[in-house]
């Protein structure tokens, strides 16, 4: 038996030692290539490590201080690159429109772009040298909302006593819009009126503002006493009883902005050029050049051209027989021409100084049927209101109750004018 095993392996010795040879040799080989993609891996882990750990050096601009090819150039690309870089920020932005308060910042590190972040309102657009190819795009900032409420009394007029709260000047259009068919800003308010506005506000990480969007305001007069309400529901502004806040004619075809009334309806009025007494069969707003002028109802336009001493001017058809009409414009608004139709709010044309005129302004006249009117003094121009309905009463009464309450809250903290600031509600 002895004799026989030891036969076995002198015959089968070659073959069983090379088995043996080449399965250690495998073996070494696995453990070997297993070793080597460990230690890759602890050293990709190792430079992702230290990447992320490196200070980059980070300059940054506001595209009015400095241009961004300029900040590419003065960082020490060449200018095929820095045309390269600009045109690939291009594809995502329109580099045309950037505003000078716009922030951007690059990273470039021993003469090599890595990075362009460019920062407008709630995005971010980016340029990123990723492997030696340039690629770009867009994120979305993260957008919180808040509630904000403010109070204040009028001095000298509304649009600086809301400035001097920390308001915006959208925001304070808004709040004029809301009571644009109930008060004349250019000529109803006094020194002493008191406002309050409530709205919802939204904000990135650094606090910019985004938009403000009005959600009710109050207004109170002070020689009466009365106090008028608009509170925002369903894409309308509308009063304490929930009638809808647009009426048969806007008090201004001027939108507020501090402007005045430089001549009022008259029989006799001296003419400023021709030094004669006629009459003045309308209303003449003083505004700057290129002051939008809006439509005051929804119409039709009847005339749009040139007019005598009217200069550029547009005349509008309305209904129940009335008819607007704006002179010495400096040009039209978009689509304005004779059958087409404007609705109220719409801009029809901007205040110029065009035909007989000593200055820019509007020249506004009402007639119904073949008789003019003292627009200022209509009785009927707040006409044509419409109730909330019926199945949404319930919802817009809840809704009032919450916007009183913040208003009236804004109201007790009001801080003694002019100094007034803004809270949180």
């Amino acid at each position: 038996m002895k004799n026989k095993i030891l036969d076995f392996f002198a015959n089968h010795y070659r073959r069983y030692h090379d088995i043996l040879f080449y399965g250690i040799t495998l073996c070494v080989i696995i453990l070997s290539t297993l070793f080597a993609l460990h230690v890759t891996k602890q050293k990709k882990l190792q430079e992702q490590e230290n990447l992320l750990t490196r200070e980059i050096p980070v300059q940054e601009y506001t595209v009015g201080e400095k241009p961004i090819y300029v900040a590419l150039a003065e960082a020490g690309l060449d200018k095929q690159e820095v045309a390269k870089i600009v045109d690939k920020l291009s594809s995502v932005v329109n580099t045309r429109h950037l505003q000078k308060k716009d922030h951007y910042s690059i990273s470039i590190e021993n003469n090599k772009f890595i990075l362009l972040l460019l920062s407008q309102g709630f995005k971010r657009y980016y340029v990123a040298n990723v492997e030696g190819a340039l690629v770009a795009g867009v994120s979305d900032v993260e957008v919180k909302t808040r509630i904000k409420t403010a109070a204040g009394s009028i001095h000298n007029s509304l649009f600086n006593s809301m400035l001097s709260q920390g308001l915006k000047q959208p925001l304070i259009m808004d709040f004029t819009d809301a009571f644009s068919w109930t008060i004349d800003f250019n000529t109803d308010t006094r020194n002493g009126d008191e406002y309050t506005a409530l709205w919802e506000e939204n904000f990135g990480p650094n606090r910019e503002i985004d938009g403000q969007d009005l959600l009710a305001a109050s207004y109170k007069r002070v020689e009466t006493g009365e106090e008028t309400y608009a509170f925002y529901f369903e894409d309308e502004f509308y009063d304490e009883t929930g009638k809808v806040s647009k009426k048969m004619f806007l008090k201004s075809p001027i939108s507020f902005r501090n402007y005045r009334i430089s001549s009022h309806f008259s029989y006799g009025r001296l003419h400023p050029i021709l030094k004669i007494r006629r009459p003045h069969l309308g209303i003449d707003y003083a505004a700057p050049v290129g002051t939008p002028v809006q439509a005051v109802a929804d119409g039709t336009v009847k005339f749009a051209g040139k007019k005598g001493g009217f200069g550029n001017f547009v005349e509008v058809k309305h209904a129940n027989n009335f008819t607007t009409m704006y002179g010495h414009l400096k040009n039209f608004g978009k689509g304005v021409k004779v059958g087409a139709r404007v609705k109220q709010g719409q801009t029809i044309g901007y205040v110029g100084s065009t035909g007989l005129s000593t200055g820019p302004h509007l020249d506004f006249r009402i007639k119904e049927g073949s008789k003019f009117l003292d627009f200022l003094k209509m009785k009927n121009r707040n006409s044509a209101v419409r109730d909330i309905p019926a199945e949404k009463r319930q919802e817009f009464e809840e809704l009032k109750v919450l916007y009183l309450k913040e208003l009236n809250a804004a109201r007790k903290q009001q801080v003694p004018a002019p100094a007034e600031g803004t809270h949180e509600a």
